[in-house]
This record gives C-alpha cells, sequence and structure tokens, in this order.
C-alpha cells in the first residue's frame, strides 16, 4: 500500500486550467503552486491507471456508443431493479444501453482531454455523443432501457460539459430541451424525485438536477435562476438544526421516510456539492460536512468498496473536497488515490458487485484519477 505521507511530501501542482477546450488542445494548463494539492508522481500513477481503465471501458462500448447496466436504485444497502429496466444481455442484443451508466462512461474520458473531434479516443466520444443524442424524446427527457430522472440528469450534465468543449448546434438544441424538462418538472417542494413530475423530493436526485442545469446555466444555456434558488432552499431546509447529526443533511424531510437519514455519505456530500455550485461557502455549513465525510471515508473504504455507496458517494465528495481545497482535499484525494490504485483489476477494471455494474464503477474511478487534469467543469472553482 502506497504511503500517504510519502504521497503527500512533496505536492507540486500543474496549473489548472483556463477553459477546458484551450487546456485541452494546448495542454498548458496555469495556476498559482500555492494551490498544490496532489504530487506529481501521484498524478503520473493515477493518470496511468485511468488511462488503462478507458482501453477497458472502449473495448465495452457497443457499436451504438452507448454501454450496459442494471436499471435500478439504491434501496437499503441492496440495489433494486426496476421492473420496466431492461437487463445488461437484453441491451447488448438490442443495441440500447443504460443512460446514465453511458453519460459517466462519457465524462470519463472527456476528463481524460478527449472530445468528438481529438484526443486518443475521439471516436469512442463521437459515439458516445451521437447515442446520448438519439436517446432524446420529443418532449427533452433522455432515457433508455427504462432510465429515470437520475440519467436524464448525468446525460444533460455529459451534454453541457460537452458542448462547453466542443459546441455543436445539435447539441446545443437537444441540451436545451433537456435542461427544460428538468426546469418544468420541479415540483412544489423545489426538488425532483425518480420520475418526471413526481410530486415526492429527495436530496440526491434534486442535486443530480441542480449540478445539470448549473452546468448548462455556465455555459450560456438559459435557465431561470428562480428553479436554482428554488433546489437550492429545499437543500438547506434539509440540514439538521439539532442533536447529534446537527450541520448534516437529511435525505428527505418531505413524505415517507422523512427525517430518518441524516447521516449518509452520499448524501452529505451531494448536499454541501450543490451549495459550492451555488457559490455557498460558508464555513458553518461546510466544515461539520467536511469533517463528517473525512471520518467516514473510512467506513465506506472498508464496508462498500465494491458497493453503489462507495462510487455515487466518492463522486460528490471529491466535488464537495475540491470546492473546499486546502489540507482536507490533499488528504481526501491522497486516501482515495491509493484505494482506488489498489482496487484496480489487471484488465483495468474495477467492480461494482451491487449497483449498475463493473462500468459504472470504472467510469467513477476513471472521473475521479483525473481530477488533477482538472478538465471537467465539475472540477475547476
Amino acid at each position: 500500500m502506497l504511503t500517504l505521507l510519502a504521497v503527500l511530501a512533496c505536492v507540486c501542482q500543474d496549473p489548472a486550467p483556463s477553459s477546458p477546450a484551450q487546456s485541452i488542445a494546448t495542454n498548458t494548463p496555469t495556476v498559482a503552486a500555492d494551490d498544490a494539492w496532489f504530487s506529481l508522481e501521484q498524478k503520473a500513477q493515477a493518470t496511468a491507471a485511468a488511462e488503462k481503465g478507458l482501453l477497458w471501458l472502449a473495448t465495452r462500448q457497443l457499436e451504438t456508443g452507448c454501454w450496459t447496466g442494471y436499471v435500478g436504485h439504491k434501496m437499503q444497502d441492496d440495489y433494486e431493479l426496476l421492473p420496466n429496466g431492461t437487463l445488461p444481455e437484453a441491451q447488448r442484443r438490442s443495441g440500447h444501453g443504460h443512460l446514465g451508466v453511458t453519460a459517466l462512461c462519457g465524462m470519463a474520458f472527456l476528463a481524460g482531454g478527449n472530445l468528438p473531434d481529438r484526443g486518443t479516443h475521439a471516436e469512442v466520444v463521437k459515439r458516445v455523443q451521437d447515442y446520448v443524442l438519439r436517446t432524446a424524446r420529443e418532449n427533452g427527457y433522455l432515457s433508455d432501457s427504462g432510465t429515470r430522472m437520475y440519467s436524464h440528469a448525468f446525460a444533460t450534465l455529459f451534454l453541457a460539459e460537452l458542448y462547453g468543449m466542443a459546441s455543436t448546434d445539435a447539441a446545443k438544441a437537444t441540451l436545451e430541451r433537456a435542461v427544460n424538462l428538468i426546469t418544468d418538472t420541479q415540483n412544489a417542494h423545489g426538488g425532483w424525485r425518480y420520475n418526471p413530475f413526481d410530486r415526492e423530493i429527495d436530496l440526491s436526485v434534486t442535486v443530480c438536477q441542480v449540478q445539470a442545469l448549473r452546468a448548462a446555466r455556465n455555459i450560456g444555456i438559459r435557465v431561470p435562476p428562480d428553479n436554482i434558488d428554488r433546489a437550492i432552499a429545499y437543500v438547506r431546509a434539509s440540514r439538521v438544526e439539532n442533536g447529534r447529526y446537527r450541520g448534516l443533511f437529511h435525505y428527505k424531510i418531505v413524505g415517507r421516510g422523512a427525517y430518518s437519514k441524516p447521516n449518509e455519505y452520499a448524501i452529505n456530500a451531494a448536499a454541501l456539492t450543490a451549495l459550492s455550485s451555488a457559490g455557498i461557502h460558508d464555513a458553518d455549513l461546510v466544515d461539520p460536512v467536511l469533517e463528517f465525510l473525512s471520518r467516514d471515508y473510512g467506513t465506506q473504504a472498508d464496508y462498500y468498496r465494491t458497493h453503489f455507496y462507495y462510487w455515487y458517494g466518492n463522486y460528490y465528495a471529491a466535488q464537495a473536497f475540491y470546492q473546499a481545497g486546502g489540507p482536507r482535499l490533499r488528504a481526501f484525494f491522497g486516501r482515495l488515490c491509493t484505494d482506488l490504485l489498489e482496487a484496480q483489476r489487471p484488465d483495468g477494471s474495477w467492480r461494482n458487485d451491487t449497483g449498475p455494474g463493473d462500468e459504472f464503477a470504472t467510469a467513477m474511478a476513471c472521473i475521479l484519477l483525473q481530477m488533477p487534469k482538472q478538465y471537467l467543469p465539475i472540477f475547476q472553482r
């Protein structure tokens, strides 16, 4: 096992790109050295592991541009398949796939500097783009194989990040309709649930939609400010105000199961990411969550290393720590990088036994390991 102290002994950072498209084209990022949070050795190891993972993903991509995965949602510590979701084997036979997994795989390639017209894996990204555009329904909903609002949000986020790096008229039109679908389906409580127009609401699905909206807004797509304001108000209302978990966030505050889960790793990471994306960095809001995430990371790594929780939770935790920066980010990325390097299999993939599958885990691992490149807007300040 790599020694964390050795990894962090010499932190020297490549500068962050002023814009993803420019950085990919010139490969000459620029930020102050005092913002360093990883070593050159660490970046080299992470980049090599991620490239091996991308090569594995490239071999698993269907000719239609997608990747497969189990369509479902978490249920306690399990992952419950949806009755109308198409299973991976049937997806492979029909050329359809798991839209959310495919969007994350696409983001993993973008995180490595690949675009539809440049990079080692340009053709892979081009096929992803074409597939995502084909999943769009007339009303703007992005779905395939029975996927729901989680996947719609990830696909919208992928299109927004792609459009910000390599704009196309086709991507813009689909992205605008996808964004309108999100804003039109926000419910009376200010958020979203699994399906469009659901009356129920939870923090996890809501944060996914917020991220998609913020990414679209950042690259010039019209998003009514009221939609984001109402969503952030819901996130803030989910904060625990008193007791043992003061400062953390409830998974739900409306409907069944309300106020019953204030200490979930992924939910707290997601809540803090949403607030950060809205420009809210108050220490009183940030510190309790980062302290909890720092303490609880070990539990996630020890008990949920191949579980949906670990991958989804750290996707958001990485963003939360990145926005905070400083020693907490260095320590978090050091632990995460060490664990991911150890867990990679000889063929380049990572395991996900409870969740959508290995393609999902490998995409997440590649996104996380390529954080130091800072090509994705979610890893830019």
